[in-house]
Order: structure tokens, then sequence, then C-alpha cells
């Protein structure tokens, strides 16, 4: 795309002309399965995205609440108190504070900066835009658009919970289904910000035309908050800057030490790409989520080293975990980890029952049967596997019964996706996911990456450390008279937890590489114990902490730099003009009522740019989907037009849009789409695949009606 001039479109104040920008082609890539998005690194290039190439210090205590101070003043005392500031003032509290705040501010312009250099999205037309949020991306933007440009928020609102073009011809909820209060929050935000921008007569965006080469027609250009892909952005990047701010308090507030803070934020920005996937995939559920985990972690990790418990802190808690869990369909699986975690936890003796009763209030009815097992006469151990396999029937044997009774089955493909991991089961959902990158084992590049950075092994001094002490303390149990066990509970026990969530975030990113965006920020809250005394007092007695922080994080920066200016030397920019041909030509030559079905990321684009029906998309979590989506793609199967053409019928398909690069792309052996289809269908296996055929002649069961170099769309010809 090369801009040839950028001129002034509305009145405005006068802006000096933007530099032109450099001619590129589009690169050209196969879409993805659609199954996903990429892992927490950068995403891969899609069609025109263009690159260049010991002793124990003083334990911190909550303050105590000013009188009368209510809710809000135990609040930030209680700040300052889970700092360790209490005796040193507010000054130091400010202190922290405002380098919580730089650190927002940084990685706020990092991710906007990384952003903006990939796609150029400042100069990008509204099409473009709504093209560059490729797959569920697309999805989710689609709704919060329906919602701005509504009437009124409310109607858009019902729109969105009476949806009839996601998954013709059924009306669904898709506010319930997706998640999608960010949305609705975002939209109602937008709505106020631009109504009370135009009451008092601020302009809140400036459009220009921008002239383009290759033949191509002018378009325009809008930038500032008034732009709803802008705003919604730029809420996204606000949120995980502020993301940063929780780092640096959580890394202070567990290490006992600023240092800490500083070296969870460091260890963030030098493993930038394998932490984080927000620069390239904003709209994303977790880029919503992930923040309030960051929050909520801090607020469990208070919770379990205070002495007291205020009231507010179990408020606090609550609220993360509500909007922890709002936005995101995984969320569920993550606490359940922290859960687990936090049992074990309490089952050797780190916490008590009252603070676990609080945390997972009526979670588990272990915790009630618990003062009856301590009557049992057993030694300690056989007590912790009693309580085990209690936790154990009581959270996964129950889901796995509680579903087949009721016959559950939205979640069912997770579990046959963790049986693929271990056994040789397929079938064609869990084939979807395991041959996209993202849902397949963890690379074997990341932990070597982990190690240039030295995070790997300052994490594994961290955890060694915190074993040492389990096993200590564990062993003063079991050789200890029975009646002083039960009385004692350990100190540190926010410690315990962090290294077995480490351990449970460390399995979960083996099995599913996407989920290293859990391990990698826990990693770097872990290296932050480097600068406690609870674990190394005994070093700092001979060496200053500042010294041994200093050293270790000069030696990290040198590879940690290298990959800040790898992330900084990427420079993009979006186009996908054949996509832009056929958005094009969806609106204007087919009815506004004409269903569509094809490959999930594409039907994404379909619906929140042309507006059309389509029968299935990339949201792939709700089992009447998958269903839909199995038929769809019986496309890239082996069997027969007629019988192909007779499914799509059924959804009352009017147009399919056939890509070829979909009957050809093999990501690794086993994972072309006719290979998937072998293990579905083998009946028709050795066939010549429909969509080889179909590319070439497509009657007589369709009509090719658009055709260019990446799309064939199929009109499905009635009987």
């Amino acid at each position: 795309m090369v801009l040839q001039a950028r001129n002034k479109h509305r009145e405005a104040a006068p802006k000096p002309p933007q530099p032109p920008r450099a001619s590129q082609s589009p690169l050209r890539g196969a879409p993805d399965l659609g199954a996903g998005e990429p892992g927490p690194e950068r995403a891969p290039p899609s069609p025109g995205r263009k690159g260049a190439a010991g002793r124990k210090g003083p334990r911190a205590e909550p303050a105590a609440p000013p009188a009368g101070g209510g809710l809000g003043g135990r609040l930030v005392a209680g700040l300052r108190g889970a700092l360790g500031l209490r005796r040193a003032g507010r000054g130091r509290t400010w202190t922290t504070l405002l380098l919580a705040a730089f650190a927002a501010v940084l990685h706020w312009s990092h991710i906007t900066h990384l952003f903006e250099n990939d796609r150029h999205f400042s100069h990008l037309s509204t099409l473009e835009r709504e093209m560059a949020f490729r797959t569920e991306m697309g999805l989710y933007y689609s709704y919060f658009k329906t919602i701005v440009e509504a009437p009124s928020f409310l109607n858009g609102v019902w729109m969105i919970m009476n949806d009839k073009l996601t998954e013709y011809p059924l009306v669904i909820n898709t506010l319930k289904r997706f998640n999608l209060y960010p949305e609705v929050i975002l939209a109602s935000w937008y709505r106020i910000y631009t109504k009370i921008m135009d009451f008092i007569g601020i302009q809140t965006k400036i459009c220009w035309t921008v002239t383009r080469g290759e033949g191509l027609s002018p378009i325009e250009s809008c930038e500032g908050l008034g732009d709803p892909a802008c705003f919604y952005v730029a809420v996204i990047f606000i949120l995980n800057g502020l993301m940063m701010a929780l780092f640096f308090i959580y890394g202070t507030y567990l290490s006992g030490s600023r240092l800490g803070g500083l070296v969870t934020v460091l260890c963030f920005f030098f493993n930038h790409g394998e932490c984080t996937r927000v620069m390239w995939t904003p709209p994303l559920r977790e880029s919503f989520s992930y923040p309030f985990l960051v929050l909520q972690m801090l607020l469990v990790t208070h919770i379990l080293r205070a002495t007291k418990l205020y009231r507010g802190s179990l408020i606090a808690l609550c609220i993360s975990n509500v909007f922890f869990m709002l936005p995101w369909q995984f969320a569920q699986f993550v606490l359940l980890t922290q859960i687990a975690s936090l049992f074990a936890v309490y089952v050797v003796g780190y916490i008590d029952i009252c603070k676990l009763r609080k945390i997972i209030y009526i979670h588990m009815g272990m915790l009630a049967m618990k003062p009856h097992l301590l009557k049992i006469s057993v030694s300690e151990l056989s007590l912790w596997v009693i309580q085990g396999c209690f936790w154990l029937f009581g959270t996964i044997i129950l889901k796995f019964l509680t579903s087949k009774i009721f016959g559950i089955a939205d979640d069912a493909h997770i579990g046959n996706l963790l049986t693929s991991k271990f056994f040789s089961y397929k079938d064609f959902d869990t084939l979807l996911y395991t041959c996209a990158a993202e849902f397949d084992f963890m690379e074997k590049e990341t932990p070597l990456r982990y190690t240039k950075t030295l995070l790997l092994p300052v994490v594994l001094v961290v955890f060694i450390a915190i074993v040492r002490k389990i096993i200590s303390d564990m062993w003063c149990v079991l050789t200890k008279q029975q009646t002083h066990i039960r009385k004692h509970h350990f100190d540190h026990g926010e410690l315990v937890y962090h290294a077995l969530q480490l351990l449970a975030y460390t399995v979960l990113g083996i099995l599913i590489m996407r989920l290293k965006l859990f391990l990698t920020p826990h990693m770097c809250v872990m290296a932050s114990l480097l600068c406690s005394r609870q674990l190394f007092g005994w070093l700092f007695c001979k060496i200053h902490p500042g010294a041994v922080v200093f050293a270790i994080l000069a030696a990290m920066s040198i590879q940690g730099s290298a990959n800040l200016q790898t992330q900084w030397n990427i420079v993009g920019e979006f186009s996908n003009l054949p996509q832009e041909e056929l958005i094009e030509w969806i609106k204007y030559s087919t009815k506004p009522d004409a269903v569509f079905a094809g490959a999930m990321p594409t039907m994404a684009s379909v619906k929140l740019s042309a507006l059309r029906p389509v029968v299935n998309h990339p949201h792939y979590e709700d089992a009447g989907l998958r269903a839909r989506t199995k038929i769809v793609y019986s496309m890239y199967s082996r069997k027969a037009a007629e019988e192909v053409k007779r499914e799509l019928i059924k959804l009352k398909v009017n147009y399919y849009i056939l890509e070829e690069s979909w009957c050809i792309r093999r990501s690794k052996p086993g994972c072309s789409m006719p290979e998937i289809w072998d293990v579905e269908d083998p009946a028709n296996a050795g066939k010549t695949p429909l969509c080889n055929l179909l590319v070439k002649e497509s009657k007589p069961h369709f009509t090719t009606v658009f055709q260019n170099s990446v799309y064939k769309v199929l009109e499905v010809i009635k009987e």
C-alpha cells in the first residue's frame, strides 16, 4: 500500500502533513485453523503483515485501620502495611506508588508502540482496521461495533442479547455466550465520551484522505479516541499498562523490598514476548481478564501473610475474582489450579482453616470435616493423603460425574484435548486444536529463551530455597508428637503457595503452549524473591542485597535488551487486498440477509465488516457450534459434493467461501484438512478431496459467483 498524500478531510486545526509511507506489497500466507490465536510470542505474519526482520527478617504486618477510617481508610492503611512501609512513613509509600506508576506508563508506551509499528494502525481505513482484527478478535470487536452504532446503548445491548447474525438461523445471547461484558462497558464509555466531547465542542478525531497506489481507490483514515477502533484498543493498552504497576507492587510486597518490584518488572520486559501477546492481539479475552488475575493473586498473597484479616481485603478479593472471571471462560480452570495450590498449603499446615474458608468459602465440604479427621488416630502423612483424596473427589471427579449425568458437553473438548496429550486419542475437534501450534506442547526453544535471560536459573534458585524450607518444616512435623503437630502452623505460607502455583502453571504451559502466558509472568514474580530476607538473609549478611540484585540484572540485560530490540525492529503495515475485495463484493453484490459459511477466521470478518449472517465462527467452545463447523468443514473432506450440499442447505447457507490454501496447507504431518477428515471419516479415505474438485469446477451443485487469488465464493444451488 502506498500513501501518496494525506489531506485533511474534516474542518480541524491545521496539522502538518504526515510523511508518506513506503510502498509495500502484502505478504501472502494461509489463514490459520481458527482454533485459537497464537501463543504469547508474537503472532506469525498474517496476509498483509510485513516486518523487518536463612536468617529471617521481620515479616510485614498489615497496618491497623485508623480509628473511624471506614473501608477506605483500612484499604489505604492496608496498602501501606502490605508494602512493608508502615514505619517508614507516607513518603516511602508514595515513592513506591510513583515507581509503580512509572512502570505502568512505560509498559503502556511499549505495547502501544509495538502495535502501531506492526500494523501502522493509525493510517488504516475503517475496513482495514476491522480486517486487522483476525479470527475471534474480529468476532469480539463486532459486538462493540454493534453497540456503539446502535440508536441507543440499551438498544445495542438488546441486539447482542438477541443476535441473529452469528449462528444463523438461531437467535443467541452473545453477551452470555462470549463473555462480552468488556465490550458492553467499553461501548458505554465510548458513547459517554463522545457525547460529552460533542456537548463541550471538543473534536475527538481528525479524518484524512489517504491516496493508495496499485490502482486502488482512496480511503478515509481517522485518528483520535473518537474513532471506535482506536478507542477500543487504547483502553485495552491502558488496562495492561496498569497491570505493570500491579506487578511492581506485587514484587515489592512479596519480596519485602522495592528491589523485588524492580526485578519483577525488568524480568517481564526482558521476556516480554513470552509474557504477553496483548500488543499483537488486543481484543482477546485474556487482555481484559489477566490484569485482574494479577490483582487477585496479590490480594491472596496479602491474605495469606496477614495475621488479621479485614473485610476490605476480602471484598477486594471478591471484586477481583468477578472481574477476572466475567470476561474469560477459561478463568475457572486457572482458579482451579489456585484452589489446588491453596488446599495443599492448608493440608501441610502453612495456613489455618479460617483463612482457607474465607478465601474459598463453602467451596469444599472437606473443610467442615477437618475437626472430625483430627480425632482419628492416624499419622500426619495419612491425614494429608485422606484430605488430598477428598479434594480430588470434590473437584475433578465430581465435575466429570455431573457432566455425564446432566449431559453437559461444552467442556468435553477440553477433556479430549488433555487426553490426546497423554494417549493416542484423536477426533476432529481435538485435531483442529493440536494441529495449531498454540495448542501443541511447549516449544523446546522456550526453556532456552528463559535460560538466556537468566529467568529460569534465578527462579530455580528461588524454588529450591522454598523447597528446602518446606522439607525442613515437614520433617519437623513428621518427627514430633501428634498432639503438638496439630496445633502448629508454619510461617510464610505465601511462599509455599507461590511455589505450588508455579508448578501448576508449569504443567499448563508444557501441555498447551498458549498457556505459558500464565507461567512466564509468574516466573517474573517468583524472581522478586531473590530479594527476600526470609530466603536469602544468610547471604545478605555477607553481601549487600543491592549488589547481588544489580549484578544479576546486569547479566539479564544482555539478552533482555536484545529481545527488546528485536521487538522494536518489527516494522510492518497491514494490507489484505484479497479479503478487502471479498468484503466489498459481499457488501455490494449480495442481499443483506444472504447467509455465508466458510473458514472460521473468514466468517468473523464477514460478520464484522459485511454485516451478513454466518452459520459458524471462531468461538469454538460451544458444543453446538463445533457440530456446525464440522458440517461446514466437510467441504475440505473427501465426501461427495451432493452430500455436502445437502447438509449446507439444512443450515440455510446461500454462499460458501472456499479457500484453496485450506485444502493444501499442512502445519505438520497428519494436519492437513483432508488428513484430519481421514481420522473422522475413514470410509472415504483415499478419494480426492472435494475442495480440490471444486477449485477446478464448481458445477453442478455449486456456482462460482466471485473469485480472486485467495477466495472463491460458491453459491449453493437449491434443489
